[in-house]
């Protein structure tokens, strides 16, 4: 008997995002975005071609799962009246299968100059100056082919080295920490709120062999903007309403003076209203780049 209904829809950037707002609302084990079309390459000056993205989330096959079908098909019903959506797709998955679902789409893809990478059960060709990170997501964002993780690696790239620690804010699968580890940051946290995505990270992060390198902690950023903890580099790909209300609670105490946070999961539309957030937490623009629909910040603390 399935105990698991997996909901899909296949929409364009922005319609990816509307959409993942309105799962959010109602499955807990968090949602993935990915390109329909898998594999493909992203460097810097020549990025990946837009395409359609597919949009998942799964929850359990229980007595509550009428309704909550009921409650996503109408959010989703909803928004199709400000926003063009097609209808979801609802199909049951057992539960030694659920991971198997999640790994359509999902081959061995080059990112930046040096990244590959590679699911865990699929075969690539390394080349001899690759840098290759092995993942597993399970039901954790992050398997690299959507726009927003791409940029925010590419960041990695340009700003991981020896002597840089960094913190990773909603880590999902733990993609950035294990790129940051494997480009050569010397100490990496990653945070996420989601228990399962916090489970799926620390697998990850043994499966790398970098778990004397990044450590994996559950917790929300509530607390932690107090602690004594600082870093030179921030990375959060997240959501453009999440961000903003992280700059309300004080995200840039996480950096130091003149540090670098990065920001993704951004619509070209929301760029202003984010811009204006960071900055007023005095985390002023220090740059952007975009990958089809999506937007990456990169800003740089204020001296206090």
């Amino acid at each position: 008997m399935p105990n698991w209904i997996e909901v899909s829809l296949t929409v364009d950037g922005e319609g990816a995002e509307a959409a993942a707002d309105v799962l959010r609302r109602y499955v807990a084990n968090g949602i993935a975005i990915e390109r329909t079309v898998p594999g493909g390459e992203a460097w810097p000056d020549q990025p990946i071609p837009d395409g359609p993205l597919r949009v998942s989330a799964y929850f359990p096959d229980d007595d509550q799962a009428p309704q909550t079908r009921r409650q996503i098909e109408e959010g989703l019903y909803f928004l199709s009246r400000l926003y063009p959506l097609p209808e979801p797709l609802f199909a049951p998955v057992k539960d030694e299968d659920w991971a198997e679902a999640w790994k359509r789409g999902f081959s061995p893809i080059r990112v930046g100059k040096r990244l590959l990478l590679k699911p865990t059960w699929a075969d690539a060709e390394v080349n001899p100056n690759d840098i290759v990170i092995e993942l597993d997501p399970g039901m954790a964002f992050g398997t690299g082919t959507h726009p927003t993780t791409q940029l925010c690696l590419q960041a990695c790239e340009w700003f991981c080295r020896p002597a840089v620690n960094m913190v990773d804010i909603g880590t999902g699968s733990g993609i950035l920490a294990i790129a940051a580890a494997k480009l050569g940051c010397f100490r990496v946290v990653a945070r996420d709120i989601d228990e399962q995505a916090v489970q799926v990270a620390a697998q990850n992060v043994a499966l790398n062999h970098v778990e004397d390198i990044v450590i994996v902690q559950h917790g929300s950023l509530e607390g932690f903007v107090n602690s004594a903890r600082h870093f030179e580099l921030g990375m959060a790909n997240i959501t453009a309403n999440v961000i903003k209300q992280m700059a309300n609670q004080g995200i840039q105490h996480l950096i130091y003076p003149y540090g670098r946070f990065v920001f993704s999961g951004i619509l070209g539309d929301q760029v202003d209203d984010v811009v204006a957030a960071l900055d007023e937490a005095d985390l002023p623009l220090l740059g952007q780049r975009k990958l089809g629909d999506w937007v990456m910040l990169i800003t740089q603390r204020r001296e206090p």
